[in-house]
């Protein structure tokens, strides 16, 4: 008995032997085999090769990926004394040496040993194609999209069979997306029958975008005429979604820049509200903010570069304090002196920003200055058709914050009653026992403070030079007036729409002169409604 469970198990033994052997033999075969065809891409015509990789991608074998990469590098040079094909890297007058199949190193040769596999552009974009379909099973989301984007940037019939089987097992729902669009587009430059096509073409319109629309326009040409209705017919439909999605972003460009201006303005609808004064120094706050902004990020890059996304949280107050206490010096040294004399303080406020200027000049120098986005504000995302960065978005979020604070200050404070009061009629204000002049220096400061906090947020999307702030003065005293002096939600609503109208006009009119139509628009307006689109009621016309 035992002697028979021997023989058996010798018997498996050998069994297992001869399996393990012939599936060994079988892969050495196939790896000789590789091997042979990679050889064969040394000397071959462009025409040839092209035929050689076409030939490789049909194996499916993923070992050939960094042969076929180097190759479109231009980095797969061929042995001349045995035909065999490397990669190679420069060592000094030599080339190390680089198994093209299994990337182990295979000594050096002199340069003059070896002979650069060329490479065209055409034979590149099989190559892609190539690299597309050996790929798509990658275990990495990440390469199976890139590999699926490069499918449909250069379609071809042979890509097919492997689109098939991806899409069979594909589970993440971005890249099967791309897949299914990158199959359409192969059928549509395929044999494929007319109603496989037109299913194909019904996938690209539901996908929509440029690309598609490219992709379109592309087979029309030479499309058969039973589907020429119907590609015409998809172009038609992606180029009204298209519109839509246009005027949908111009929207979005016309906020962000409402924003932008509404961050601006908002101090000066203040300061300007309460006390009368045409403040020409304003935008010189607001560059005030933005230098302060780079200097915060200075001394963090320096000294804490592991706290730099906290920048801009430790330079909103700093801003504040900074430009606060210079509008509060301004205003106890010069403006008070000056109530009642508009031309005086408008002449008076330029001079201080001009003083300003060039003390920026003095100590930083006249060149722009680098102020960076903190990781949570930078890049972008797509939302629908649109393009959303991210740091428009946060600023459009920010500026809406800084007017809820406002508005809660202006409604909800004691300091607020007294402004709004001083608002409203200054004389009766006065004889209430409201300490006029504090107020007009507390807001004032405050409105200097705002732009300063605005200077923080610009700084993420403009140049920070001493002439930051010209940008946005006079478009801030625009919005200011054109929504109605000392009235917030007036400047919000002013703010958002000439935003909004700039660049729904600028397409047409370019940015200049869109800037003038906006401006000849508010005039018109302004010869209507002299207090702007929201006027405060019960205010004392003051001599």
């Amino acid at each position: 008995m035992p002697t028979r469970l021997i023989h058996r198990f010798l018997q498996c033994l050998l069994i297992a032997f001869c399996v393990v052997v012939t599936v060994l033999a079988t892969d050495l075969r196939a790896a000789d085999d590789l091997r042979t065809m990679v050889n064969a891409l040394g000397g071959g015509s462009f025409q040839e090769n092209q035929k050689q990789v076409e030939a490789l991608a049909k194996t499916g074998d993923p070992k050939i990926v960094p042969a076929l990469e180097a190759l479109s590098e231009g980095d797969l040079y061929q042995r001349k004394s045995d035909g065999m094909v490397f990669i190679v890297k420069p060592a000094g007058s030599n080339f190390k040496l680089v198994d093209a199949l299994t990337g182990d190193a295979a000594g050096e040769e002199a340069k003059a040993a070896l002979e650069k596999v060329k490479v065209n552009n055409g034979l590149r974009r099989v190559i892609r194609a190539a690299l597309g379909g050996l790929t798509l099973m990658s275990p990495d989301a990440g390469v199976r999209l890139q590999a699926a984007q490069t499918i449909l940037r250069t379609p071809s019939a042979d890509s097919l069979e492997g689109l098939d089987a991806a899409l069979a097992g594909e589970t993440d729902s971005a890249v099967k997306a791309v897949l299914e669009k990158a199959r359409a587009a192969s059928v549509l430059v395929s044999d494929r029958p007319v109603e496989e096509k037109k299913a194909a073409i019904a996938t690209v319109v539901q996908t929509g975008g440029r690309d598609s629309l490219s992709l379109l326009s592309g087979a029309l040409s030479s499309a058969d005429e039973s589907l020429r209705p119907d590609i015409e017919t998809g172009i038609q439909q992606i180029e009204d979604q298209l519109a839509l999605w246009a005027a949908g972003q111009n929207i979005w460009y016309g906020l962000s820049l409402g924003s932008v201006l509404l961050l601006a303005a908002i101090g000066l609808a203040i300061t300007f509200g309460v006390m009368g004064i045409i403040n020409m120094a304003h935008g010189e706050m607001v560059m005030l903010g933005a230098y302060t902004t780079f200097v915060v990020q200075e001394i963090i890059r320096n000294s804490y570069p592991d706290a730099f996304a906290w920048s801009l949280a430790i330079a909103l107050p700093l801003a504040f304090l900074v430009t606060g206490a210079v509008g509060l010096v301004m205003e106890r040294g010069i403006i008070r002196f000056l109530y009642g004399r508009p031309l005086e303080t408008l002449l008076a406020t330029w001079g201080v920003s001009l003083i300003l200027q060039q003390a920026v000049r003095s100590i930083f120098g006249p060149t722009n200055q680098e102020v960076g986005n903190p990781s949570w504000m930078s890049g972008a995302f797509e939302l629908g058709g649109l393009t959303v960065t991210w740091n428009r978005l946060w600023i459009i979020v920010f500026s809406l914050a800084v007017f809820a604070f406002l508005l809660f200050l202006l409604k909800k404070t004691p300091m607020g009653l007294q402004m709004r009061a001083v608002t409203q009629n200054r004389r009766m204000a006065s004889s209430m026992g409201i300490r006029t002049p504090w107020v007009d220096a507390l807001t004032f400061a405050l409105g200097s403070g705002i732009a300063g906090i605005a200077g923080v947020a610009l700084s993420q999307i403009d140049n920070v030079s001493p002439n930051l702030g010209q940008g946005y003065i006079i478009d801030s005293f625009m919005v200011v007036v054109f929504g109605g002096v000392g009235n917030l939600w007036g400047t919000l609503v002013g703010a958002f729409t000439l935003g909004i109208l700039n660049k729904f006009l600028e397409p047409y009119a370019g940015a200049v002169l869109g800037k003038i139509l906006v401006l000849v628009l508010i005039i018109l307006f302004i010869q209507k409604r002299p207090r702007g689109l929201f006027a405060l009621k019960g205010r004392a016309v003051e001599a």
